[in-house]
């Protein structure tokens, strides 16, 4: 089972000793579950297909609107993710279904990045569906993110790889100064893809 402890209340993938002894860049791959491999792998074709939808259901001056945050190719190099606090909010595009907008775009939350088992941890502190995971190295455009939904009033995310519905893995790109992104494609509940902006607090 992998799980580790960020701070007292988080729980988020444990890097195999397999896994720490191989190149860095390969490190999320021995970490990540089948289908989260496949949700990296596929994320352009996602990412268009959420665009498409949310744009046939009239969002599209909203899309615009959001400039490079929404753009797939806009990552700028040297990803990394500096460890401090940091306000967050989530755009939901596209929709899984019929009863889901096709568009969401949130008010700001709390954010925070820290150093855990010698990667960084990434935790949404606020809000109703907060991520929690690791970061890991990739190339010179992104990191990949490993984590798990935690949800409502829970004060401690399902171990990663335990429950498909709530594993997570997406992309952190640098998209500005002080500005990053953390792209989920195909979540696993409302959306086609989930983007969360990411800026230093203060």
């Amino acid at each position: 089972m992998l799980g580790a402890s960020v701070g007292a209340c988080q729980t988020v993938p444990k890097v195999p000793p397999s896994a720490a002894d191989q190149p860095a860049a390969g490190s999320w791959r021995a970490t990540a579950t089948g289908q989260d491999q496949e949700r990296i792998r596929s994320w352009y074709s996602s990412w268009q297909g959420a665009l498409a939808d949310a744009r046939a259901k009239g969002h599209g001056a909203e899309i615009d609107r959001e400039g490079v945050l929404l753009q797939p190719m806009a990552a700028l190099p040297n990803p990394h993710l500096p460890a401090g606090d940091y306000r967050c909010r989530t755009i939901k595009v596209g929709a899984q279904g019929r009863g889901t907008l096709g568009y969401i775009a949130y008010g700001w939350f709390r954010c925070r990045v820290a150093q855990e088992q010698g990667l960084s941890s990434l935790t949404k502190l606020t809000g109703s569906q907060r991520p929690v995971g690791l970061i890991f190295p990739d190339n010179l455009t992104r990191q990949i993110f490993l984590g798990t939904l935690e949800l409502g009033d829970e004060k401690m995310a399902v171990n990663y790889g335990s429950d498909r519905m709530r594993d997570m893995a997406g992309l952190v790109e640098r998209i500005g100064d002080n500005r990053w992104r953390l792209v989920l494609p195909a979540p696993a509940y409302e959306s086609l893809l989930d983007v969360i902006e990411l800026v230093p607090a203060g």
